[in-house]
């Protein structure tokens, strides 16, 4: 059954190091998603996000500009990036989603573990679910390789990104 992101109980968000002592955080506002839910049989499950690249927010206009450019996501080039879920798998307490990531012209294949809530019944007639999840990938593994040596040695931005998704997912009517 089709379900829809509600974007306004929904993020997209990452953090990575800077200068190897802390930690930037950032969110793209701009995305869609698409669920093709088995409620009754969540393995059964499969969806495709989509986030506009140009989107990125980490509360500094000059690194957001950067981020936006050619040693980053190329924005012009590559206006958006998505995951697409491959397979849906129950793991201990929660669940695993795999699925094919593209950022610019890379496709890879990365996992997020998950906390799936619901479906639920809203006070306005429509059912809904939620999505919790968080994953982490090689931001070179995407061909964001740009970053500088700092005087200390260390880099200015951190290989490892982590991912984190809230979703919450609205079942569509016939």
């Amino acid at each position: 059954m089709p379900w829809t992101i509600d974007t306004v109980h929904s993020s997209v968000e990452f953090a990575v190091r800077h200068m190897v002592v802390s930690t930037v955080r950032g969110r793209f506002a701009d995305f869609t998603a698409d669920a093709d839910v088995d409620a009754d049989d969540l393995t059964k499950s499969r969806g495709t996000v989509t986030v506009r690249t140009a989107s990125v927010d980490t509360r500094d206009p000059q690194r957001d500009t950067h981020l936006r450019s050619g040693d980053f996501f190329d924005v012009e080039k590559f206006p958006e990036m998505t995951f697409s879920i491959t397979s849906v798998e129950k793991s201990g307490d929660g669940w695993k989603i795999d699925g094919a990531l593209s950022i610019r012209d890379v496709t890879r294949q990365v996992s997020f573990d998950a906390e799936i809530n619901g479906p639920v019944e809203d006070p306005f007639g429509g059912t809904r679910i939620g999505l919790s999840a968080t994953g982490q990938l090689k931001r070179k593994d995407f061909g964001l390789v740009w970053n500088l040596v700092t005087e200390a040695g260390g880099l200015l931005v951190g290989d490892d990104v982590k991912m984190t998704v809230e979703a919450e997912f609205v079942q569509q009517q016939d």
